[in-house]
């Protein structure tokens, strides 16, 4: 099992088939940087797609030694031209992941998702983020698609997670439904849907994985939390996907971990014919190379 992402960078190193991330509308400092970072690295290979004379400006004044290495198609300023375009890449095989440049993420999706041209497979979406602790990454779920998911929705961000932590060599996670309380109050729609989701488990309808809940987060990840609740459970304190109720438990807690607890972190979107990364334009490039990273080694549970 991959611990932590130095040792992904390591495994993606070794790769003879070297995927390649499009760029959709490139022409951002942090974007390009994590090309040149992942070419660097020998992870992947990047094709370039927006406004190629600002592209071509940033690549001379910061990175004069990549002046060659990319190809990069030209949109113009065009950034919905370029999402556009970043999807007919993945269509035509010239690409196998989708980065997002200076796009802003609605427009992005809105190309993977138009019903004639896009990358969807009528699954639901779901970004699937990965932190780093000093033991091992953690993944969670769902922080940036789905609002208010409902209990098939929730069975399809499970899904979705879990296929990551495949991804990372984990052929059995352990999955935390998280909620404030450990136990089912029919108030709390959360905890009823962590209930049903840990019975469908139990009874082999959602396989690949160990899930239980609802469970709140110290009892979720610590073993003595668990303990001191008398909660007895092969997830409880050891979980290693932690599925949240709404987006704003996912996002508040995705970006404290970034910004208060300064864990590396990275994500993918799954559910759609390629994987998707949505990292904020206020990321820096290593946590762009990070996600790149991630979307390659998810590529292949897509």
């Amino acid at each position: 099992m991959i611990k932590n992402f130095d040792q992904l960078l390591e495994k993606l190193r070794s790769r003879e088939d070297k995927k390649t991330v499009v760029i959709a509308a490139a022409q951002t400092g942090s974007a390009i940087e994590a090309a040149v970072m992942a070419k660097k690295e020998g992870l992947a290979n990047s094709l370039l797609i927006g406004d190629k004379a600002e592209i071509e400006k940033i690549i001379s004044e910061k990175f004069p030694g990549f002046k060659d290495v990319f190809k990069i198609e030209d949109t113009g300023t065009d950034m919905q031209k370029a999402c556009a375009k970043a999807v007919e890449a993945v269509h035509q095989n010239k690409a196998q992941i989708i980065l997002k440049g200076k796009a802003d993420t609605a427009m992005l999706l809105k190309a993977v998702l138009d019903k004639d041209k896009g990358l969807g497979t009528g699954e639901v979406m779901s970004d699937v983020l990965a932190y780093e602790t000093e033991d091992r990454l953690f993944l969670m779920s769902d922080g940036g698609i789905v609002l208010y998911p409902e209990l098939k929705e929730k069975i399809s961000i499970v899904k979705n997670a879990v296929k990551v932590a495949h991804a990372l060599d984990n052929p059995n996670p352990k999955v935390a439904m998280l909620a404030a309380v450990e136990v089912v109050n029919p108030k709390m729609q959360c905890t009823v849907d962590a209930a049903i989701i840990s019975k469908m488990n139990q009874r082999k309808q959602i396989t690949g994985c160990e899930i239980d809940g609802p469970l709140a987060l110290d009892n979720a990840i610590n073993l003595d939390a668990a303990k001191i609740k008398g909660i007895e459970s092969n997830v409880a304190g050891q979980a290693d996907i932690l599925i949240v109720p709404n987006i704003e438990a996912g996002n508040i807690f995705g970006k404290s971990l970034t910004y208060c607890s300064k864990f590396r972190v990275a994500h993918v979107v799954m559910g759609t014919k390629a994987p998707i990364l949505i990292a904020s334009r206020a990321d820096d490039a290593e946590t762009k190379m990070l996600c790149m990273a991630m979307g390659i080694a998810a590529a292949d549970h897509s």
